[in-house]
């Protein structure tokens, strides 16, 4: 579990593809302090398990499903890469429940500023969209981000100048991908609406669970 705060931006010094799978070795100082080999690290808001420590990067792998529905295949060399590592007990959760499992890829479709805000226009897969709601969070590349607005599948977010600064998402361009991973009681939230319920035993409280409940429980 990880909180979407980006501890250091490293560079990604190789990337071994084999089939569908792949081997990241990333250059960083700051988050190999203490990791160990089978601890996890979220990578550009995916979360891998790290199969090497160096006295200044570490290695990790790709399944086939992670490349598939992520961007970390689509890297090259010298590409920076938002790190974190797992939240311990003591962590301040200063952002938001991450888990590392991405829920899509989306687009950027525009950039634009506002005096020191940097706005982000994300067209997002509808699995994703449908999981954003105004005030509610998304994690962008990794990053504990405040969702502005939801129309017609684009989501729109806001960057402060400290995110922009201490991230890769200060440098994202028009056409940019970033890996999407909406707020995880959302998610839980939509499976039982969407009919995961089915699977509950017959009477279960996930059977009552309609949007209407959930309002009258104070969830708008």
């Amino acid at each position: 579990m990880f909180t979407g705060i980006v501890e250091e931006v490293g560079t990604l010094r190789s990337l071994t593809v084999g089939g569908m799978s792949a081997e990241l070795e990333v250059a960083a100082g700051l988050v190999t302090a203490g990791t160990a080999v089978g601890d996890s690290m979220l990578t550009n808001g995916v979360c891998l398990t790290v199969t090497a420590i160096g006295h200044d990067s570490f290695r990790a792998d790709a399944m086939p499903e992670t490349v598939r529905r992520t961007t970390l295949g689509r890297l090259r060399p010298g590409a920076p890469v938002n790190l974190e590592r797992a939240a311990t007990p003591q962590t301040r959760l200063g952002g938001h429940l991450v888990t590392g499992h991405v829920d899509g890829v989306g687009t950027v479709v525009d950039v634009r500023r506002e005096q020191i805000a940097v706005w982000l226009d994300i067209a997002a897969p509808p699995e994703v969209a449908a999981l954003c709601m105004p005030r509610g969070s998304l994690a962008v590349a990794g990053v504990s981000l405040t969702v502005v607005a939801v129309d017609d599948g684009v989501v729109r977010v806001s960057l402060i100048p400290h995110t922009a600064a201490q991230t890769t998402l200060g440098s994202t361009r028009r056409g940019d991908v970033l890996n999407l991973e909406g707020d995880v009681l959302a998610r839980y939230v939509a499976h039982f609406l969407k009919g995961g319920r089915a699977t509950a035993a017959a009477g279960s409280a996930a059977e009552d669970l309609t949007w209407e409940r959930l309002a009258q429980a104070g969830f708008d």
